[in-house]
Parts: structure tokens; C-alpha cells; sequence
């Protein structure tokens, strides 16, 4: 068997000898191909643009006078840069949880229920143990987040280790049950009485709160965020359970000829994706919300999947890819003063995801000489 053959799958049927001796082109897709080029996603946020922009000057505006609304609601001003900041926060631990589960090709869907219930356990510590010193509530709202967000992505890897249960569905449908349980206790046991009879906890305390960076909402959550990070990579790049992840990752026959547990990793990384993404719900709900309530996270889980997808795992790629994101949801709001909808941040995401995919498809393609 040839090694064109062996590489990929030719998509064209038999080749055919022209009359000049010289034998055509065909496209072959390559199966093998597990890296992207690096200018994938730079390419996909282009194009992004480019087809939002027909869509917006459909509609009668001017696409250049949107986008330069947006940059400068997001990036223009302290107050935006400091309000883009405090999106990224959950975006990039979010998209860290992501990318670790990914690392060994393990697709955590959840990491919007896992914030979710790390968001409920925070909550817990102020409501059962309200009297608690500042230090004391802070870090016992912190353990119980993580913990709680670790126990979700659990959930999901015990499903999947011990039965075989893919983890795309068990994620996925235990962010409903998360969202189902918010809405039982801002509705029922937790609701404030004297909330005006609006669905949600009763306010923290500045003791249960965390520091913020002057007048802004800037939070140290911040911080968390960029420890993990610089964690992430020390782990990943320089410790031996970082190499079993990479070698998982580009090879499970090879990884487990070697000697090495799957198994055991897929529930560490699931612990500590769904640990990160409760430590995201803990900052949003100590930090931001100052209370559990609907709607606690506008999507962070979900467009988190994106920051990891668009920052191909890379932890500077993270955090450059959740500021990005984060100053679309900020300018998102900023266009509404010129008559366009927020959701219009909602369609950048969405066109970003489409031509990711698209580019990773299209870079697994071949064009080569038929034999």
C-alpha cells in the first residue's frame, strides 16, 4: 500500500491516465492529521467578520461604524477594559477546565452546570454559615465551589470510565439538572424575603465578598484565573502526569502499551475541569452577582468551549482568547446605544465556531499526484 493510501482516504474514484502521460490531481483526507496550522483560528475570526458584516450592512448600518462601536465599548475606555476583564474571568477558567479534559480527547460539555453548582455551593456557605470572618467565608465559599463543580465533571467520567457512556450527552444533560436545581432554591428554601419576591438569595456581605481593584468590578477572581493558568502549563509541560496527557492525547494505543491508566485520567482531568469551572461560579457569585440568582451565567460555559477550541489548548492562547471573548459580550452591549441588539456578540461567536470547524476539516485535506 502506497503512503499516500496509508496517510488518508482518497475521496476521488480510480485515476485515470491523461493522454499527455501525466496522471491528474486528487483530493485525498487525511484521518492522521491531528494538528491544525497556526493561523487557523487567526483565519476563522476573519472570516468571522467578513460574513457578519454582509449580515449587518444587510441591515442598513455600516459595519466598520459597529465594529469600531464595539472595540471601543470593550477596549476604549478603562471602564471597558476593566468590564472585559471581569467576562474573561469565568471564560478563562472555563476554557482551562476545557482544555485539560482535551487534552486526552475527553469533551466536557458541562462546564456550564459545573459553574453553575459551584456558583449553589458558594451560595450555601453564606446561607447556612452567615456569621463566618471574611477570611474563613471567603476560602470555605471557595473549597465548597471547586468541590462541588468537581463532583459535577465526576458525574460525568464515572458514566464514561465504567460503562461507556459518552460524555458529550452525560455533560450535556446534567447542565439542565444543574439549572432545574438553581431554580428550585433561588425560587424556594434559599429566596430572600425581602428580595421584593424576586427569585434569588439574600445579598452577601462585604465579608462574603471578594475584593475588588479600587471603584471598578475587577475582582481578584482575576488572580485565580491567572494561577491556574501559569499551573496548567507548569503541569502540562515540565511533570510526568503532563506527558501522559500528551501522549494520551496523540495516541491512547500507544499510551496504554505503555502502561498508562486511561482510565484514572479521564476522572483526574474531569475533577479538575469541573473544579475550575465551580471555582468560575464561585467568583461570578462572590465577586460580581453579590447573590445566587436566574440566569447566574449568561452562556460562559458554553462559549468557553470556543476560547479553548480558538486558543488550540495553548494557556497564552487562553488568556488571549477569553479577553477576546469578553470584549465581544461588552461591545455586544455597547452597540445597543446605536439601535443593534446585543445578541449581535451572540452571532460573532457562532460564525467564529462555524469556520473553526470548517478549518479544521479543510486543513485535514490533501491535493496530491494520482498513481
Amino acid at each position: 500500500m502506497s503512503q499516500e493510501k496509508a496517510s488518508g482516504r482518497a475521496l476521488s474514484g480510480p485515476v485515470k491516465q491523461t493522454s499527455g502521460g501525466r496522471l491528474p490531481w486528487r483530493l485525498e483526507y487525511d484521518s492522521s492529521r491531528i494538528r491544525t496550522p497556526w493561523w487557523t483560528p487567526i483565519v476563522s475570526v476573519a472570516l468571522a467578520l467578513v460574513l457578519c458584516a454582509i449580515f449587518i450592512y444587510a441591515n442598513g448600518m455600516s459595519p466598520v461604524t459597529v465594529y469600531s462601536k464595539m472595540f471601543k465599548g470593550a477596549f476604549g475606555t478603562s471602564y471597558g477594559i476593566t468590564e472585559t476583564l471581569v467576562k474573561a474571568i469565568p471564560l478563562l477558567l472555563c476554557g482551562l477546565g476545557i482544555a485539560v479534559a482535551y487534552r486526552i480527547s475527553v469533551w466536557n460539555i458541562g462546564a456550564e452546570g459545573q459553574l453553575t453548582v459551584g456558583a449553589m455551593a458558594a451560595t450555601a456557605v453564606t446561607v447556612y454559615f452567615p456569621n463566618l470572618p471574611g477570611f474563613w467565608s471567603i476560602l470555605l465559599m471557595l473549597i465548597f465551589g471547586v468541590a462541588a463543580g468537581a463532583f459535577w465533571g465526576l458525574l460525568t467520567a464515572i458514566p464514561k470510565t465504567h460503562f461507556g457512556v459518552n460524555e458529550l450527552i452525560t455533560s450535556l444533560m446534567l447542565n439542565y439538572v444543574a439549572l432545574l436545581a438553581l431554580d428550585y432554591v433561588v425560587f424556594g428554601p434559599w429566596k430572600d424575603p425581602n428580595g421584593f419576591n424576586m427569585p434569588g438569595s439574600p445579598v452577601f456581605t462585604d465579608a462574603q465578598s471578594l475584593p475588588v481593584l479600587g471603584a471598578t468590578r475587577l475582582h481578584i477572581g482575576l488572580i485565580f484565573a491567572l494561577v491556574a493558568v501559569v499551573i496548567y502549563y507548569l503541569m502540562v509541560r515540565f511533570t510526568r502526569w503532563g506527558y501522559e496527557l500528551r501522549l494520551i492525547g496523540a495516541n491512547q494505543t500507544a499510551a496504554r502499551y505503555a502502561g498508562i491508566h486511561i482510565k484514572r485520567h479521564i476522572i483526574i482531568v474531569m475533577l479538575i475541569s469541573g473544579g475550575l469551572a465551580g471555582l468560575a461560579g464561585m467568583a461570578e457569585v462572590s465577586g460580581v452577582s453579590h447573590k445566587l440568582m436566574q440566569g447566574i451565567s449568561p452562556g460562559y460555559g458554553y462559549t468557553a468551549i470556543i476560547v479553548a477550541w480558538l486558543a488550540k489548548l495553548n494557556p497564552l492562547g487562553l488568556v488571549v482568547t477569553s479577553v477576546l471573548f469578553g470584549g465581544l459580550i461588552v461591545g455586544g452591549f455597547s452597540v445597543q446605544t446605536i439601535g443593534l441588539p446585543s445578541s449581535i456578540s451572540e452571532m460573532l461567536q457562532g460564525a467564529i465556531l462555524f469556520f473553526l470547524i470548517a478549518g479544521d476539516m479543510v486543513t485535514r485535506f490533501r491535493i496530491r499526484r494520482g498513481a
